[in-house]
């Protein structure tokens, strides 16, 4: 048995974990107490479970996604406590209605004790960086492409200092993190007293549009679809859906408390599925004219479903911005006169991802594909506190 111990001692510090550390080797003697031998080598099998665990796979990363999903489904994609504190804190800065502009997200800054910095050398991998110490918000001097806006990734980053967040001690809980910071963001470029009060107007006229709420208060389409999830049950009285989908049909994004059946693989994971052909989210890449929001009814075996979708583009290709109700809530949007409507079988495969019996024929042994293999399927997610930095 002390020979084994012995062995397995040499091996652990003949590993490149432990050589990453840069202390020097325990020889693995005679002279060696039993007691200090055992207590070596499961310090090392711990010290190997914790780098395993630390090491998120896109597994972990996909089940912890999940299960924050079906958890905001719960609470109806809404978090009271956030709202409380970014009323509180526009209030302090005299914001009372409007977009929010940069000079009050500022002063928001300030008063936490940081000062807004602009520079061009972030790492490609962040949206800021926080100088604790100095008391300093690092953020680049122009918007990401794709709605990640300057006063969004303002708000984001001060978010973690009054939300109280500290170093993520899993996946799950960088994920948390994530949520409600964007959650915050979200809650100060559109407040909620002012939004249920423009959305309640709307719902009364029987005009509700998500670019209307996107318009007044100076937001991206996703930024303004996304936060209606958060509001449309609570204080509206509707069962919604969001989707957001990249010009492959694959799922970026998915919510809904409605019943709307996403693609969803065998542990629940929607990220990645893709979305029927049928469904707007997709047909709307085929429109000519994208200006304005596509609007349309889907009839699916969960029932009928009414969304309007936009289209808009980044570096990395095209996406999709959709946002839905149940039939019976279509009578309070704008658009619920369209009269384009489609029939989804999914996840019934006959409906759009089998292909024609004889088209399958003919070709099953006259075509060889090659494939594009996305790296990232492989590959463990970065390690470190900060996932992905």
């Amino acid at each position: 048995a002390r020979s084994a111990l012995e062995i397995e001692l040499d091996r652990a510090q003949r590993s490149s974990l432990y050589g990453s550390l840069g202390l020097p080797a325990v020889p693995a003697s005679r002279a060696l107490p039993q007691e200090t031998l055992e207590a070596l080598v499961g310090l090392h099998r711990e010290l190997a479970r914790r780098e395993r665990e630390s090491i998120a796979t896109p597994e972990e990363a996909r089940r912890a996604n999940t299960e924050q999903r079906l958890m905001m489904r719960e609470r109806h994609n809404h978090i009271p406590a956030i709202e409380e504190l970014a009323e509180r804190m526009l209030a302090d800065v005299g914001h009372r209605s409007g977009a929010l502009s940069h000079r009050s997200v500022s002063r928001m800054a300030e008063g936490l004790g940081f000062e807004l910095i602009y520079v061009d050398d972030l790492p490609r991998s962040t949206r800021s960086v926080t100088d604790l110490g100095e008391g300093r918000i690092y953020l680049p001097p122009a918007s990401i492409p794709g709605g990640h806006g300057l006063r969004s990734m303002a708000l984001q980053a001060m978010a973690h200092r009054v939300l109280g967040h500290e170093e993520p001690a899993s996946y799950a809980d960088f994920l948390r993190q994530r949520l409600e910071i964007n959650y915050f963001a979200a809650a100060c470029l559109m407040p909620l007293t002012q939004s249920v009060e423009f959305l309640a107007e709307a719902k009364a006229r029987r005009d509700l549009a998500v670019e209307d709420f996107r318009d007044a208060f100076g937001v991206t389409h996703e930024a303004a679809a996304l936060r209606l999830t958060n509001i449309s049950t609570t204080h509206l009285d509707l069962r919604v859906h969001f989707l957001r989908v990249g010009g492959d049909g694959a799922v970026y994004k998915a919510y809904e408390n409605d019943g709307l059946p996403l693609p969803v693989d065998v542990t629940g994971a929607v990220e990645g599925q893709p979305v029927c052909r049928e469904w707007a989210a997709r047909g709307a890449f085929d429109r000519t004219n994208r200006t304005t929001e596509f609007h349309q009814y889907t009839d699916t075996p969960a029932g009928t479903f009414w969304c309007s979708t936009q289209t808009g583009s980044t570096a990395e290709g095209e996406y999709s911005i959709s946002f839905g109700v149940p039939f019976a809530h279509a009578k309070w949007f704008r658009g619920r006169e369209t009269t384009a409507r489609s029939v989804s079988r999914c996840p019934d495969e006959s409906c759009c991802r089998r292909a024609d019996p004889e088209d399958a024929g003919r070709w099953r042994d006259r075509a060889w594909p090659s494939a594009r293999l996305h790296a990232h399927i492989l590959a463990p997610l970065p390690r470190g506190s900060f996932p992905g930095v």
